[in-house]
């Protein structure tokens, strides 16, 4: 893609995305949500490849569903108040409508079935825009609007992200479908404690941005896409093998790594509000994410092939790749946990 053409799509996302963090009117924040879909579709599909295309098609269809839903949302809201403010919903269905709109953008359970077709029809950087920035403005919208919601309904769409996100990994061998299961299953984490500790959420999307930075970019250097092709990651760069695996159990949220932290601090969340079930629920769905953790754990650093005729094999010459943003990105996803009262003070 021609470098003026990428630089002018890659500013357009920034702008919807700042519209939609700045606007307090329903429309303006329809439009930011509208400027960063358009944005990203030329980005989709500028492989020329027919998954590709699928992808980005089944993408827009998605998106402008969710759109016209949002849309008729706000307009029903005010015809109903007469408001258009961001925070005067005070329509139940209006906020019911909301709730669905934004949950289907951003890939929640039971909205979720487009999100893993997509992700596996895209490279990987597109994919890393797909999962992380392409976040941000639905979360802006339910951060301000959540107490207008229906804790319910977030509940119970949290509590089937995280069963539906650690299930549905469990027998995928593409790493996208794997990320993209893992994206839903730490969506449903989010939206559970939306209602009862928003400053969680902010955490635990921060956190969930860094640690997925750090997997995608792994995965670029080592140009790897299924189970199979990580296998030689370990004879390639036995440090960066290292890193994947702290990264990736990261992502499992075990201790003392920074993934646990999140899910620590909402599980006793959940506790104190006396959710019990819910938090039982969740802590063992999560068993079900680390499994497929587990499996591409094994896969890095337990497995050497011993005849890769069958796969492409890459020549180990110098990477050309900039590794600072992964420096920093995989200290951060590994070592924060020690840091948790400060972090956990500066979301309050």
């Amino acid at each position: 893609m021609n470098p003026m053409v990428l630089t002018m799509f890659i500013l357009s996302l920034g702008l919807g995305t700042t519209l939609t963090f700045m606007g307090s009117h329903w429309f303006l924040v329809w439009m930011g949500l509208e400027i960063n879909t358009l944005a990203i579709i030329p980005l989709m599909m500028h492989q020329h490849h027919p998954r590709a295309v699928e992808a980005t098609t089944k993408y827009f269809l998605t998106q402008a569903t969710a759109s016209i839903l949002l849309l008729f949302a706000s307009v029903t809201n005010a015809w109903i108040s007469g408001e258009w403010s961001l925070l005067e919903m005070n329509n139940p269905m209006s906020a019911t409508l909301t709730t669905i709109a934004l949950a289907l953008k951003i890939g929640l359970a039971p909205m979720h079935f487009w999100l893993p077709e997509v992700l596996q029809g895209l490279n990987l950087m597109t994919g890393l825009i797909l999962t992380t920035w392409q976040k941000l403005a639905p979360f802006a919208i339910l951060l301000q609007l959540y107490p207008l919601l229906n804790y319910n309904l977030l509940l119970f769409m949290g509590i089937s992200s995280t069963l539906i996100g650690g299930w549905g990994g469990l027998n995928q061998t593409q790493l996208r479908k794997i990320l993209a299961y893992s994206s839903i299953a730490h969506l449903g984490w989010m939206i559970t404690i939306l209602h009862y500790a928003p400053n969680l959420t902010q955490l635990n999307l921060i956190l969930y941005i860094i640690m997925t930075l750090t997997t995608f970019l792994l995965f670029k250097m080592f140009n790897s896409t299924k189970i199979n092709s990580i296998i030689t990651s370990t004879i390639k760069s036995p440090l960066l093998s290292i890193i994947i695996l702290m990264t990736l159990l990261s992502l499992g949220g075990l201790p003392p790594l920074t993934g646990f932290m999140p899910k620590w601090l909402i599980l006793q969340e959940l506790t104190k509000q006396n959710l019990m079930i819910p938090a039982t629920i969740m802590a063992m769905a999560t068993l079900l994410s680390l499994f497929f953790y587990l499996r591409l754990c094994y896969a890095v650093t337990l497995t050497m092939n011993p005849n890769p005729i069958c796969l492409m094999t890459t020549w180990r010459t110098k990477s050309l790749q900039p590794n600072l943003i992964l420096l920093m990105s995989s200290t951060l996803s590994i070592l924060l946990l020690p840091l948790t009262p400060t972090m956990f003070m500066l979301t309050l």
